[in-house]
């Protein structure tokens, strides 16, 4: 974890700060090992501090690394006592990463003589490259979620209700040691299939229709996201076509994914294959998101993304066609950047149709 912090600090000098407020919970994580913090306060000079209440003291204080983990009370302002701590240093410049409307305004208050600047971006740039610990807990997380498919393709089958698919990934994968879902369970079905973010409902499966899973397993607090789209039953000639352009468009944004490439020209090499199929407009997001401690985290694989993929970042590669009233296809993986090519970490086997 020192190493971690440490980087944060090492980026204070060419943005003049004196200091960090860290109010992100994830971020919070990241650099101290602790979950149910408040707040932490991280000076250029001087020791880290990392505000708790009580309910959450005890159990912070023994996950809690490189920082003094302080007691509030219960109806304490986490930012008024980093104020309070802030203002006798005289402090000229800090950063913060999410503080809302409302806390930053009392801060501003509080620290009228000190310039606070918004400043996000630092913390997510250290982030995005994992370290062989992140990448060990990522993989994890793939595994259990590659469990997930499999279960889903056991209970798959004409009349089987969407939440009852959900509910068999949740469970094989909780049984085999996920900590949770990385998010809510998607199971969208007929043409339900055509919403990104379907979810799942009563509804009943269908045979001859596009199944869409979008499921992630977490592991150690991190996280991975697979996507795969199924039949129950032969396709029809035009289904197999949509699969089969996803697919492909798949398979050439990975194969464009390595270090020194820019996020916007692997989204441009999915997305050029699903329009030259014919199918550019039925394309509705990025091809993908950084994954971590948070299912979207930078880098973003979109056609306006201004990052460059480096070693270590660990991102989604997924491709869709959704026709409304139709149907449609998403196949994604969860993929490392390595410095010359990419790896997939998720492994589930792109097999259409279910007999």
């Amino acid at each position: 974890m020192r190493s971690r912090i440490r980087a944060l600090k090492d980026s204070f000098e060419k943005k003049e700060l004196d200091g960090y407020i860290v109010a992100n919970e994830s971020n919070m994580l990241y650099f101290t090992g602790a979950i149910g913090a408040a707040g932490l306060w991280a000076p250029l000079e001087g020791e880290n501090v990392l505000y708790v209440y009580g309910v959450n003291y005890e159990s912070v204080k023994t996950t809690a690394k490189n920082c003094q983990v302080e007691l509030m009370k219960r109806n304490e302002d986490p930012f008024k006592k980093i104020a309070e701590h802030i203002k006798p240093l005289k402090l000229k410049r800090i950063g913060f990463d999410d503080l809302n409307v409302v806390y930053y305004v009392k801060m501003r208050k509080a620290l009228k003589e000190t310039r606070l600047r918004p400043l996000s971006k630092l913390v997510q740039e250290i982030r995005m490259i994992k370290d062989p610990t992140e990448v060990d807990s990522i993989k994890k997380a793939a595994e259990l979620t590659d469990a997930g498919i499999e279960a889903a393709v056991d209970a798959i089958e004409p009349g089987v209700r969407e939440y009852e698919v959900a509910a068999e990934i949740e469970y094989a994968m909780r049984k085999m040691g996920s900590e949770g879902v990385a998010f809510d369970t998607q199971v969208a079905s007929g043409t339900r299939s055509a919403f990104p973010h379907g979810g799942c409902t009563d509804r009943k499966i269908g045979k001859g229709e596009f199944i869409v899973l979008d499921l992630g397993a977490k592991y150690n607090n991190y996280r991975a996201d697979v996507s795969r789209t199924f039949i129950v039953g032969k396709p029809s000639p035009k289904q197999k076509r949509i699969y089969d352009v996803v697919l492909e468009a798949q398979r050439k944004a990975f194969e464009t994914m390595r270090a020194g490439v820019k996020a916007r020209d692997v989204d441009a090499a999915a997305r050029k294959t699903i329009e030259k199929a014919g199918f550019g407009k039925y394309f509705v997001h990025g091809l993908g998101h950084g994954v971590g401690l948070d299912i979207h985290e930078a880098p973003s694989l979109n056609p306006e993304g201004k990052e460059t993929l480096k070693a270590g970042n660990v991102v989604t590669d997924e491709p869709g066609i959704y026709i409304v009233d139709y149907g449609g296809v998403r196949i994604e993986d969860t993929v490392l950047v390595h410095k010359d090519k990419a790896e997939r970490l998720t492994k589930a086997a792109c097999e259409l149709m279910i007999e």
